[in-house]
C-alpha cells in the first residue's frame, strides 16, 4: 500500500512540475494564464507521446510531432509558436527538476514534458 501511495504522490508531483513548465512557457509566449489548462495539456501531451513513441524507427520523431500538435491544438498561434512553447517548457522543466532533484534530492520527473 505504501508503494502505491508513493507512486501516486510521485505522479502528482511530476504532473504538477510538467504542468507548471507548460504554464510558464505559455504565459511567456502567448500570455495565457491558466494553470489547470496547462495541466490538462501536459496529460494530453503525455498520452499523445505514449501512443506514438513505441513505433519502430520513427516513433520518437512522431511522438515529438504529436506532443507539439497537442500544444498547437490547445494554445493560440501556429506550429512555430507551439514548438517554441514546447522548447521553453522543456527548459523550464529541466530547471525545476534540477532544483527538486539536485538541491532537494526528491528524485521526481516532469510528466507531460518529454525528455525532462
Amino acid at each position: 500500500m505504501v508503494a502505491v501511495i508513493g507512486s501516486l504522490v510521485a505522479f502528482v508531483v511530476a504532473l504538477l512540475v510538467g504542468g507548471l513548465a507548460i504554464f510558464v512557457s505559455a504565459r511567456f509566449i502567448v500570455d495565457v494564464e491558466d494553470y489547470s489548462y496547462a495541466i490538462v495539456t501536459a496529460i494530453l501531451g503525455a498520452i499523445a507521446w505514449a501512443l506514438t513513441s513505441w513505433i519502430p524507427l520513427l516513433g520518437p520523431i512522431l511522438a515529438l510531432i504529436a506532443w507539439v500538435w497537442v500544444i498547437n491544438w490547445r494554445y493560440p498561434g501556429g506550429w512555430g509558436t507551439a514548438a517554441t512553447i514546447g522548447f521553453i517548457a522543456w527548459i523550464a522543466a529541466l530547471a525545476m527538476l534540477f532544483v527538486l532533484n539536485v538541491v532537494f534530492r526528491l528524485g521526481v520527473g516532469a510528466f507531460g514534458v518529454p525528455g525532462a
